[in-house]
């Protein structure tokens, strides 16, 4: 037993997992009949999908040593790129378009990073209020919602209903969870990323190309974050211009509650998720309760900071076993 709760500790969302186990049973005993019921579950992981796909994004990008503030003006651009360019291009080209905007953006993340060797956090900080500008410049300050053309289009469905009860934004998130999790465990990719974040200096010199790897990073990170405001509007067509705002803080917190190293090297895509569900959860259950909003800033603060504590203290037994 004592080897299996060794082998358990080292993996680097077994944090995330404990933390999942205690607040859902803190819950259920505190609200019996709130907490337990499909409703308020089927919503918490309604929104945790959608938190979650910018998390794992935001997990990609720090296992390569890097992070990028800019996500959550990102989502903002692509989802209300899609509401402007649908009624002239239709769904399937609004998404697309949507998606390559997100796309370019991660790129040019990527070329100021990389190329002009600018540090990431200045960069992405740069573009978040960048692109948060941008969005008001061309919406001129308001974005009419979803029209009912493009509500009924069946990519809007498969992308915003729900099949059997269960929501499809789940579902799309268990779907990327489940690709990106066997690329990084069994993909060359997913060993160069890792191999980038952790040593970028020894990765360089056993020939993987660094700079192409944080790039994709740079890109994936972007386009999830598109990814996770097309759904969220497939599924409530109405919207504003401050769509996605802060919503980077929230991503960045629940990658490291997952696990995420912010010195990169490790991490777990499921762990990112795991974090945005305890987020999500917290939030929702403080607000049921009537709690001042307050305590679940105070939460995040909380865990954020025993997550980077238990995690570090975790890689640090980790490297002395090795040695």
């Amino acid at each position: 037993m004592g080897g299996l709760t060794r082998v358990f500790m080292k993996r680097p969302d077994s944090g995330a997992i404990i933390g999942v186990i205690v607040i859902y049973g803190v819950f259920a005993i505190i609200d019996q009949v709130g907490w337990l019921n499909s409703f308020t579950q089927k919503n918490i992981f309604h929104f945790a999908a959608i938190l979650g796909l910018m998390a794992i994004g935001q997990s990609i990008v720090m296992m390569a040593r890097e992070i990028d503030i800019s996500v959550g003006s990102v989502y903002g651009l692509s989802g209300i790129s899609f509401i402007m360019f649908e009624p002239h291009v239709g769904v399937p080209t609004a998404v697309i378009m949507a998606l390559g905007l997100a796309a370019v953006a991660g790129l040019l993340n990527a070329f100021f990073v990389l190329y002009l060797r600018l540090p990431a956090m200045i960069v992405t900080l740069g573009a978040l209020f960048s692109i948060r500008g941008l969005i008001y410049v061309v919406s001129g300050g308001s974005v009419s919602s979803l029209d009912k053309e493009g509500r009924d289009h069946w990519l809007t469905q498969a992308f915003g209903g729900n099949w059997f009860g269960v929501e499809n934004a789940v579902l799309w998130c268990l779907l990327v969870t489940l690709i990106l999790s066997v690329v990084l465990n069994q993909t060359r990719f997913g060993n160069h990323l890792l191999a980038v974040g952790g040593d970028p200096a020894s990765a360089r010199s056993q020939g993987i190309r660094v700079n192409v790897v944080k790039t994709i990073a740079f890109v994936m990170c972007s386009v999830l974050a598109g990814f996770s405001a097309i759904l969220t509007l497939a599924d409530q067509p109405q919207t504003h211009v401050t769509l996605g705002q802060e919503q980077e803080l929230e991503a960045i917190a629940a990658a490291v509650i997952g696990g995420i190293m912010l010195t990169g090297g490790r991490g777990t895509i499921v762990g990112a998720l795991l974090g945005a569900l305890i987020i999500t959860a917290v939030r929702y259950e403080l607000v049921a309760l009537g709690a001042p909003s307050s305590w679940f800033i105070t939460f995040v603060g909380v865990v954020l900071i025993a997550s980077v504590i238990f995690n570090t203290y975790i890689s640090r037994k980790i490297i002395t076993t090795a040695h």
